[in-house]
């Protein structure tokens, strides 16, 4: 005896058609706006000189000949060292500071910490350009230029007021009964404030944490100005010995950057799930 099979029902096969298109149409924006990253990591198994021919997207044939070269006769694993080392030192020096300030700004409401907020937002709007001078004769009184030192502090003073603000925005959403009852409990206020509130702040810290290190590993002005050796120069610049006056390396340039890349990937495929947490529950309240 046969056995019909049940059919579809219109509406149902009209939105799994709708749901396929719409995933069409997603992807091919996504490959449209991340073309030229994708032209950058093809062109990176290319020579220079079918980069500079032109005429097709795909390389005849796959060739690690740029990234074998990146390896043996540059100093580019020295670069990309100094750069993650800076990014790191930057980004913690930044969170340690910044939440301990936010924190103070959140809690503690007075004349004073009123002025500070305010201050930061002046400091914000200051032209960085015009201090780096006085900062260069600063820190080489010091015997701090071409360190890892100068451009630490640096990056951490320049992320300061923004994450501090980010951080008392996160801090005024947190009930300050959490941290009382803790304190009821027997915990100190710093103690308190590590073991609940900053915890509680997670898609916080993750967010300074993606606005710190990105700045910090993709700056390029004070880097250049403090660190004038190979051994401490940082990735961008570095990256520039690829281009020289009357020729460019392109094939060996688009590896560099193709590898220089690929931190920031690895970064943000661990911290996305945080900055979605984050827009989730900012977005539900009771």
């Amino acid at each position: 005896m046969a056995v019909s099979m049940p059919m579809a029902a219109p509406g149902r096969r009209q939105s799994d058609n709708g749901r396929w298109l719409l995933s069409a149409l997603l992807a091919a924006i996504v490959v449209v706006v991340n073309l030229p990253i994708i032209a950058m990591v093809l062109n990176s198994f290319k020579p220079t000189a079918e980069i500079l021919a032109g005429g097709r997207l795909l390389p005849e044939g796959l060739s690690i000949a740029n990234y074998a070269y990146l390896t043996e006769r540059t100093p580019f694993w020295t670069y990309f060292l100094n750069s993650f080392a800076i990014a790191l030192g930057g980004t913690a020096l930044t969170i340690a500071a910044a939440a301990l300030a936010g924190y103070s700004l959140s809690r503690y409401r007075s004349g004073a910490a009123t002025g500070y907020s305010r201050l930061l937002l002046m400091v914000q709007m200051f032209p960085l350009i015009l201090t780096l001078i006085p900062l260069f004769i600063l820190f080489r009184n010091l015997g701090l230029v071409n360190t890892r030192t100068s451009v630490i502090l640096l990056y951490a003073v320049l992320h300061l007021p923004f994450a501090t603000w980010m951080f008392k925005a996160f801090f005024d959403a947190i009930p300050r009964e959490l941290e009382e009852a803790a304190m009821l409990d027997g915990a100190s206020r710093f103690a308190a404030f590590w073991r609940v509130v900053l915890r509680l702040s997670g898609p916080g810290v993750a967010a300074v944490t993606i606005f710190s290190f990105l700045f910090s590993y993709n700056e390029y002005l004070i880097a250049s100005i403090f660190l004038r050796d190979e051994e401490t120069m940082t990735i961008p610049v570095g990256i520039q010995m690829f281009m020289q006056q009357f020729q460019t390396d392109w094939g060996s340039l688009m590896a560099a950057a193709t590898l220089a890349m690929l931190p920031t990937f690895v970064f943000f495929l661990f911290v996305q799930k945080y900055m979605v947490y984050g827009a989730v529950a900012g977005a539900v309240k009771g």
